[in-house]
């Protein structure tokens, strides 16, 4: 019993009441987030699209996905993390049940971007309100259980999306717009705002990445040390999304269906699921960057193993291989963006980080396609040195970067100490 007290603590222990109800929201507006994973069996089988129409369609909920988070960013921190959350979730569940109830494509296709601007909106604001509320030393457990919380959620909601669209695609996106009414509205009663008006907190002699006299999203833009690091996350990225994008093609050319396929993911989402608990105990004695470096390491091994793969267990293994360095990268990862960012700049800096994703969402399948097509299975090779480049360049850029974020660090020091889970919810 004693161990397990311990592991508990370790791995969510002292974390305030404003984290959890934050987490709940994030699982079950995950969890709910369903509609949208069918889109383009709905388009063609339901409205009669061609699959070129149904792809232009989701590219638009892509395209406004990447709009909706630099949007998110500037609005959290202007408005406010708990005014952006519930704008953002009640704007989605309005649009949801408007889907569930047109018919022309067009209409659909602006809805589902308009879709696609709501549904990355919260982003930034759920990560900013999460350092707000958390001290420092206890982050890497709370972005840990947000990260197992969204994978645990996505996993849900595959789940019950098959179950909902085989009985009607109506119902699929009415008990969507109704998990995010939920959502929003455990944010609406139990999160209070965390943003905090307060005088400008830079030190007497900051860096000039940090020296704006209008601080905005062009700050985050002009941070040379921040740069560097959504680079190296941005390269983590593109080596991930090769499992959605690239890995079903090349299972393809080695005679592997679509089964196959599936048990690979699943394997993926089951190690998560089970195991991302357990990570904080084994990372949080170790420098951040050192970190980062092993766990792109392990992306890049795990992919590069592609190389010479022929049949199911090799994907399995590798599949083992890149998901410990997916799980192990995800606390370090939101931890350091957390620390780069200027207080009053918090959900903007999460805006830019986040953009990392639609990017890569554009790069990998566009790219990965063409070196799949012409170089086959040495594109692995040049996936797996890519990481191994990028493994390097977090062990290059980790000291520097620490010593950005000490430089930082008396800011945030002078910071008011929160009392939010004392703050009334009405």
């Amino acid at each position: 019993m004693r161990a397990l007290r311990h592991w508990w603590h370790d791995t969510a222990g002292g974390l305030p009441a404003t984290f959890w109800y934050l987490w709940a929201g994030l699982l079950i507006n995950r969890a709910g987030a369903f509609a949208m994973l069918f889109l383009p069996l709905y388009l063609t089988d339901a409205r009669g699209a061609s699959e070129s129409l149904a792809g232009t369609v989701v590219g638009a909920y892509g395209a406004g996905g990447a709009a909706g988070v630099l949007l998110g960013g500037v609005l959290a921190d202007r408005w406010g993390r708990r005014a952006t959350l519930l704008a953002a979730h009640l704007a989605t569940a309005a649009l949801m049940v408007a889907l569930a109830f047109s018919r022309p494509l067009l209409l659909i296709a602006v809805l589902s971007a308009l879709v696609g601007v709501v549904h990355s909106m919260p982003s930034p604001a759920f990560v900013a309100a999460i350092v707000d509320v958390v001290p420092a030393e206890r982050r890497s457990r709370a972005f840990n259980l947000q990260f197992w919380a969204f994978n645990l959620g996505m996993a849900v909601a595959a789940l019950l999306a098959g179950v909902l669209a085989q009985a009607s695609f109506t119902a699929l996106f009415l008990v969507d717009a109704g998990a995010t009414l939920t959502a929003a509205a455990v944010i609406g009663w139990k999160v209070p705002e965390t943003l905090r008006r307060t005088a400008d907190l830079r030190p007497p002699t900051p860096s000039r990445a940090i020296r704006p006299r209008r601080p905005g999203l062009h700050t985050a833009l002009t941070d040379r040390t921040f740069l560097v690091f959504v680079g190296l996350t941005f390269v983590l990225a593109v080596l991930t999304m090769q499992t959605s994008t690239i890995m079903p093609l090349a299972m393809r050319a080695d005679g592997l269906g679509p089964s196959a396929y599936g048990v690979v993911v699943a394997l993926g989402g089951a190690m998560i699921v089970l195991g991302q608990l357990f990570v904080p105990r084994l990372i949080d004695r170790h420098r951040k960057h050192v970190v980062l470096a092993v766990s792109t390491a392990l992306l890049a091994i795990g992919f590069g193993v592609l190389a010479v793969a022929d049949g199911l267990g090799v994907y399995l293994g590798a599949a083992v291989v890149w998901t410990v360095g997916s799980m192990l990268a995800a606390p370090p990862n939101a931890q350091i963006n957390a620390d780069l960012a200027p207080p009053q700049l918090r959900a903007r800096y999460q805006s830019v980080f986040y953009l990392t994703f639609p990017a890569a969402a554009f790069v990998a399948p566009t790219l990965g396609g063409v070196s799949l097509q012409h170089l086959g299975h040495r594109h692995w090779l040049i996936v797996g040195g890519l990481g191994l480049l990028a493994a390097l360049g977090h062990l290059l850029a980790g000291p520097p970067r620490e010593r950005h974020v000490a430089a930082l660090r008396p800011v945030a020091d002078r910071e008011p100490a929160p009392a939010l889970d004392r703050v009334p919810t009405a």
